[in-house]
C-alpha cells in the first residue's frame, strides 16, 4: 500500500471536503479518492476516527 500523503495532509483534505459540502461517507471517498482513503486508513484505525480527528481538531 502506497502512501503519498502525511497525516496531517489527511486531515486537511477532509476538512477541506466537509467545508465544500462534499460527502464524507466511506464508500464514496473510497470510490472518488482511493489516494486519502489509503492514507487515512494507514494512519487511523478505520475512517470513522480520521474524521473524527479532522473535527476535533
Amino acid at each position: 500500500m502506497e502512501v503519498n500523503m502525511s497525516s496531517e495532509e489527511v486531515l486537511q483534505q477532509i476538512r477541506l471536503l466537509n467545508q465544500n459540502g462534499g460527502k464524507l461517507n466511506k464508500k464514496w471517498v473510497k470510490k472518488n479518492n482511493p489516494q486519502l482513503m489509503r492514507s487515512a486508513l494507514h494512519y487511523f484505525p478505520n475512517w470513522d476516527s480520521a474524521l473524527e480527528k479532522s473535527i476535533a481538531e
